[in-house]
C-alpha cells in the first residue's frame, strides 16, 4: 500500500474499552473504540482525516482552509483547530437547518461547537441549506481571487484522502487484537464508513460493518460509500471492486432528520452515561447507539456476540443551546 503524506497530530492509537455493565445489561460483549479521544479540540473522528487532508493542503501550497457543515459541526470545529495549529487561515460555511431563518441563526447564542469555532478565530459565513453548494464555490473563488491560496475540504472531510485515515484505523484496531462480530458507527457524509470498508478488505477484517444512517436513505448512502471506498483504495494504490449491495447500512433511525433529537436518542445518551460514565453526542453517536440498542432488543444482533461501537466524538454539541431537552 502506498505511503500517503500525513501530518501526525492525533493521539493514536485510541483506546478500546470494554463496557462491562452495559454488556451485562444487553447480553452481548460491547466495546467502544474511543475516537472521541483523538486529542484535537476535544477530539473526534475528523482529526484522523485532517492528518491527511492538511498534508495534502500543505503539499499544494495552500494558505487557507475552507470547509462546510452544520451550525454544530464537529468537522468544522476540528478543521478550525487544525488550521490554527499549522498556520492556515480558516473559513467555515455554516449551514442553517432546513426551514430555519438565516438571521435568527446568525444571532443565536454562542454555544457548543459554534462557540469553539469563534474561539479558534474561524471566519464564519452563513448559508441556507438550498444555496450551500453555490455559496461554497463563491467563497472559494473569492478567496482564490484575493490570493489566499484556498484548499477546499469537502463536507465531513469525505474525500479519498480523508477516508484513507479510516482504512488505516482498521489496521490500528486489528493491531489491538480486537476482532468483533460487528463494527457499528454513525454514517452520514460517508468518509468514515468508506474508509472502514476499504480498510476491512485491505487488512482482512472479517466481521460485519454497519453504518447507522444519521440523515440519508440506505439507497443514497450505499451508493455514496461504495463509490468512495473504491476511490479510497485507489488513492492507496489498492484495487478493489465494491458494489452498493456489499455496504452495510441501516436507515431505520434517520427520521426525522439531521440533528433532530428524539426520545430514543435521549435514552441512549442517558443509558451510556449512567451505566458506563460515557458521553455520547446528540447528533451522531446518540443516533447510532439508539439504533444499536434497538437492534439488540429486536434480536438483529444476537446475544453473546461481540460488538465494537466506534465512538466518533462530538461531545461539544451536548452543550449547544438547541439540545436543552437533555436536562
Amino acid at each position: 500500500m502506498k505511503e500517503i503524506p500525513r501530518l501526525r497530530f492525533a493521539i493514536l492509537p485510541t483506546p478500546v474499552e470494554y463496557l462491562p455493565r452495559l454488556s451485562a445489561q444487553l447480553g452481548i460483549r460491547l466495546f467502544a473504540k474511543r475516537d472521541d479521544q483523538t486529542g484535537l479540540a476535544l477530539g473526534g473522528n475528523k482529526t484522523r482525516k485532517l492528518e491527511f487532508l492538511l498534508a495534502e493542503a500543505r503539499a499544494n501550497g495552500a494558505k487557507t482552509l475552507i470547509t462546510t457543515g452544520a451550525v454544530q459541526s464537529n468537522h468544522c470545529r476540528q478543521t478550525a483547530a487544525a488550521a490554527r495549529r499549522f498556520g492556515f487561515d480558516c473559513i467555515l460555511i455554516l449551514i442553517v437547518p432546513k426551514g430555519e431563518d438565516l438571521t435568527s441563526s446568525q444571532n443565536q447564542p454562542l454555544s457548543g461547537n459554534l462557540l469553539l469555532d469563534r474561539i479558534f478565530g474561524a471566519e464564519i459565513i452563513w448559508s441556507e441549506w438550498e444555496s450551500r453548494d453555490k455559496n461554497l464555490q463563491e467563497v472559494f473563488q473569492s478567496a482564490w481571487d484575493a490570493g489566499r491560496r484556498p484548499y477546499l475540504i469537502p463536507y465531513g472531510g469525505s474525500s479519498p484522502a480523508g477516508a484513507s485515515a479510516y482504512a488505516y484505523a482498521v489496521q490500528e484496531l486489528l493491531g489491538q487484537d480486537i476482532h468483533p462480530d460487528w463494527m457499528i458507527f454513525p454514517s452520514s457524509s460517508g468518509g468514515t464508513h468508506a474508509g472502514l470498508e476499504a480498510g476491512a478488505r485491505i487488512f482482512g477484517f472479517k466481521g460485519k460493518i454497519l453504518g447507522i444512517s444519521v440523515d440519508e436513505t440506505a439507497a443514497v448512502l450505499t451508493q455514496r460509500v461504495a463509490k468512495l471506498a473504491v476511490e479510497t483504495a485507489d488513492f492507496l494504490s489498492e484495487k478493489l471492486e465494491i458494489s452498493p449491495g456489499e455496504i452495510g447500512v441501516n436507515d431505520d433511525y434517520q427520521w426525522p432528520g439531521y440533528g433532530v433529537l428524539v426520545e430514543s436518542e435521549v435514552e441512549a445518551i442517558r443509558t451510556f452515561a449512567r451505566t458506563e460514565g460515557l458521553l455520547l453526542d446528540p447528533v451522531y453517536t446518540a443516533r447510532a447507539a439508539a439504533g444499536m440498542l434497538d437492534m439488540i432488543r429486536q434480536g438483529s444482533i444476537s446475544k453473546g456476540e461481540t460488538v465494537l461501537f466506534w465512538h466518533t466524538g462530538g461531545t461539544p454539541a451536548l452543550f449547544a443551546d438547541r439540545y436543552r431537552q437533555l436536562e
